[in-house]
């Protein structure tokens, strides 16, 4: 008979129920394999345990409600036989087992009652019935389905005696007994063993306390020798953090013995490491797997992993205080850290972190908060002489702290990866009081503000997990240049991530009414369906503080609006840390103070303000301009048809159709402004001209643009847009009349803005010959003109579709992927 064991462990969650323990033993019948034999460690259905401790308590109170809990206790054991689904036989097998076991149980809560006794021993008893329960249960159904199993009394085995808090195993004593019921038993295939519970030297029954159902399973992998343990649990595997606090948290697929047993004890969901204890002795590599999904590779524990990132994971402990001891007279002095550490471990004190400075002026310890006076009262007491004599200046106690926790074998390997998990928290705004790191370089850890650990936790995550150029994205404006952004963002999403490692992230989408919020990133592919079906009403504020998110390493708001109020809130958005992102030219065309209050802002906080599409759309203007400044280049004029809108009505100004059917056939395109007028009137034009004249650093108003307004004088101001384009009809002549007399001399009427040397700029109606380069547009083609020192003789033009929500849109996309870009650059 083969000696090779496989153990596997399921916990409470995995066999709550009926159901759950089908599921497990459809688990171990797809793991079989040739040639081995399976160990099945269980424990108690969940919850059962602390039930039987509690009516224990109750019945120790004389509290008449534990009979009926205990009632309760054996119904929901009985149902769960029941649904199982084995034969008549089996079933009225086990129902005399669970009624005999409560019955008993019944008889020793009434002396228990009577003495007002809530001893350990009792406790220990009781307790451990719900794995014997469970371990006879999955065994049942095991052998139901034609399996060879049979279940196993772990206190038949298991020799254990009290050790402090816990047990300490008598190995010699365990193996004699497992020999002893090996040459009993009769080969079964698969054998289910309770776990938790054990039996001391002279049998008397006993449990492993806490956790004790990994620790059987760690304890029978070693006695058998076995090939591995599987720990089943509902979760995939060790995560790289919490993902309660981190949602983009990942599944670790290697760790260390070691590395485990350092996330563990910051309180990461990892096996105890007293429990693994047996295992690693023995080199027995663990799995930690999930019971609900069981496809999930999981997280392998072993002494040597294969593969893996240098920073494993993080973890956080909370709830403790920061102990600072200072003084000249600690300096050069022998026996100081003795003297502390002793009196605090005397007291009972846990010192969780310990950090001195080299100069020995001061050593600052962390400890769980509930001791943190108790561990001032004891340095003061032990330090009292010193204290009076002026040699220890401070005692200090700083509540509200919490341990953070960086840990991975690779760290000893990889230069600056204590830089990165500090530039992180730096960045995040997160204050570090005090540092400690072992000299196996396995675990670096920062005392910060309990209420800045899920910033700090999700920044250090983000750091070495997620790319630089992952980019939680908002987007305010839905309408045709925001619709159409989110469209062509969604059709490259995933080419963006795969091949250039640009991780944008739509967490957010805002209309003027609704808005929709998603943690992990609105679906772009249904994004107007769930808007109007899942969206709630809109809220700036909400929305941004959404946006702004802190597991996150950047955020940005892309302001798709025409609004005027929306960019007031630019600076204060720059100011908390995000980037901004829009083709509204309301900021940069307003007053002069807010234009370089933006830039100052940005500047300040380290943050990027992108508006390539304010002019020419998607066409690249702003930066071919930008570019010539700072190279150098004296530019000198700086003319073109900027308005995509004016270029195609007159684009299309041939005496076939009238002007204002042209402006009609603008708007229906998308290629105006909400309301004509801001483009017939040329104040669209006048603020890229300002928005271009500030590039050249020219202090210019609105005001100080000379404009020549298409808009007739009588509709200007009285009447609404609509009003407006029914009564521009009646002055079609004038514009017919000016058409013309410009054919007439062979030449094409243009609407053109120009910024001179000096600053000063205009915009206007004028005509120019039919061979220039401004008359041989299409559509609503802009065309740009810069005539400068190096472009002189002939200066260079940049031409192309200047309107529309899809080049405008595809501007903003680019501004997206150049800020990306930016991000991803090595700083």
């Amino acid at each position: 008979m083969s000696t090779t064991w496989i153990v596997h462990k399921f916990g409470g969650t995995s066999v709550a129920d009926a159901g759950r323990y089908r599921s497990a033993a459809g688990i171990l019948l797809a793991a079989r394999r040739d040639g081995a034999r399976t160990a099945v460690v269980v424990s108690a259905m969940s919850g059962v345990t602390d039930a039987l401790l509690e009516v224990v308590s109750s019945a120790a109170r004389r509290d008449d409600g534990y009979l009926p809990k205990l009632r309760a206790l054996r119904e929901r054991h009985l149902e769960a036989v029941g649904a199982l689904g084995l034969g008549a036989e089996r079933r009225r097998a086990l129902e005399e087992v669970i009624n005999s076991d409560f019955h008993e149980i019944e008889e020793v809560l009434r002396g228990v009652w009577i003495a007002r006794l809530d001893a350990e021993r009792i406790r220990e008893f009781v307790s451990g019935y719900g794995e014997l329960w469970s371990a006879q249960f999955l065994a049942a159904h095991l052998a139901s389905t034609g399996a060879a199993s049979d279940w196993l009394d772990a206190r038949r085995v298991l020799a254990v005696e009290p050790a402090g808090p816990g047990v300490a195993v008598d190995w010699e004593l365990s193996r004699k007994r497992l020999d002893a019921w090996r040459r009993e038993e009769a080969g079964a295939r698969i054998v289910v063993v309770t776990g938790y519970v054990a039996s001391t030297r002279d049998g008397v029954a006993t449990t492993l306390r806490r956790n004790g159902s990994d620790f059987s399973a760690s304890i029978f992998a070693a006695l058998l020798d076995a090939e591995s343990v599987t720990i089943w649990t509902d979760v995939d595997g060790v995560l790289s953090a919490d993902p309660r606090r981190v949602p983009d948290a990942l599944v670790v697929p290697e760790l260390t013995y070691e590395e485990a047993s350092e996330l563990a004890y910051f309180g990461a969901k990892v096996v105890h490491p007293n429990t693994m204890a047996p295992a690693i002795s023995r080199g027995i590599p663990i799995w930690i797997r999930n019971t609900f999904n069981p496809d999930a590779p999981g997280t392998r524990i072993s002494a040597a992993p294969r593969t893996g990132p240098p920073v494993k994971g993080f973890a956080t402990v909370e709830g403790m205080s920061l102990v600072n001891v200072e003084g000249t007279g600690m300096i050069g002095v022998p026996g100081v850290a003795h003297k502390l550490f002793g009196a605090l471990g005397a007291a009972g004190v846990s010192v969780v972190m310990i950090s001195q400075a080299s100069s020995e002026h001061s050593i600052c310890f962390a400890v769980p908060s509930a001791q943190g006076e108790l561990a001032r009262l004891t340095v003061e007491e032990a330090f009292f002489a010193e204290r009076h004599r002026g040699e220890v200046q401070m005692v200090e106690v700083e509540d509200g702290r919490c341990i953070l926790a960086m840990v991975g074998e690779g760290m000893i390997e990889r230069v600056g990866v204590a830089g990165q998990f500090f530039g992180a928290l730096g960045k995040a705004g997160v204050n570090v009081r005090a540092i400690a790191q072992g000299s196996s370089e396995r675990n670096i850890s920062a005392v910060i503000e309990q209420r800045e650990a899920t910033r700090a936790l999700r920044a250090v995550h983000s750091a070495f997990y997620l790319s630089s150029q992952t980019v939680s994205v908002g987007v305010v404006g839905t309408g045709l240049i925001g619709g159409t952004f989110l469209d062509q963002l969604g059709r490259r999403l995933e080419r963006l991530r795969a091949g250039r490692g640009i991780d944008l992230r739509v967490r957010g989408v805002m209309s003027s009414r609704r808005m929709l919020l998603d943690e992990r990133g609105v679906g772009l592919d249904d994004w107007r369906d769930a808007l109007a079906s899942d969206g709630v009403e809109s809220d700036l504020e909400r929305f941004v503080e959404h946006v702004h998110a802190g597991h996150l390493p950047h955020a940005v708001i892309i302001d798709a609006t025409a609004s005027d109020e929306m960019p007031a809130h630019y600076e204060g958005w720059l100011a908390r840390g995000l980037h901004v992102i829009t083709p509204n030219k309301k900021a940069n065309s307003g007053p002069a103070a807010r234009y370089r209050s933006l830039r100052e802002a940005a500047r300040r906080h380290g943050r990027y303000f992108l508006y390539e599409t304010n002019v020419g759309a998607g066409l690249p203007i702003i930066h071919t301009l930008r570019d010539l400044v700072e190279t150098g280049d004296e530019v000198r004029r700086v003319e073109g048809v900027f308005s995509g809108t004016l270029s195609f009505i007159f684009n299309s100004l041939d005496g076939s159709r009238a002007f204002s059917e042209l402006v009609r056939d603008a708007h229906a395109r998308g290629f105006t402004e909400p309301d004509p007028r801001d483009d017939l009137s040329g104040t669209d034009v006048a603020r890229k001209l300002i928005i271009l004249a500030r590039e050249l650093g020219h202090e210019i108003e609105l005001e100080d643009v000379s404009v020549e307004s298409l808009v007739p004088q009588e509709l200007r101001a009285a009447v609404s847009a609509e009003e407006f384009m029914g009564g521009l009809a009646r002055h079609d002549a004038a514009m017919s009349e000016m058409l013309r007399g410009a054919r007439e001399r062979g030449e094409v009427l243009r609407y053109v803005g120009t910024i001179d040397e000096d600053g000063r700029a205009s915009a206007g109606l004028r005509p120019f010959p039919a061979g220039h380069a401004f008359a041989n547009l299409q559509g609503s083609d802009n065309v740009v003109s810069f005539r400068t020192a190096r472009y002189d003789a002939q200066p260079m033009i940049v031409r192309g579709p200047g309107a529309g929500p899809e080049v405008t849109a595809a501007g903003v996309f680019s501004d997206l992927l150049r800020l990306a870009t930016f991000l991803g650059a090595p700083q």
